[in-house]
């Protein structure tokens, strides 16, 4: 049974990712309702988003492209 390195790594890098968003809106957005309370989480989730929207359109940009590339092999 052979192992598939790159596979992997793309998994591992997707899960730690995926992880780290989870992290930024469970724990960051249960502290600030806790702290400041629910007009503020809803701020809070806002401010999140809008900053995590240029990362996505960046990550789908590359992801796009590189399905065209490998497409036209």
């Amino acid at each position: 049974m052979g192992r598939d390195l790159r596979r992997y790594s793309r998994q591992t890098i997707t899960r730690l990712i995926l992880g780290g968003i989870m992290l930024l809106f469970l724990v960051g957005g249960g502290l600030i309702l806790a702290i400041y309370g629910p007009g503020a989480l809803s701020a809070g989730l806002l401010c999140m988003i809008a900053g995590l929207s240029p990362v996505l359109l960046i990550v789908l940009f590359l992801w796009f492209v590189e399905w065209i590339s490998k497409r036209e092999r």
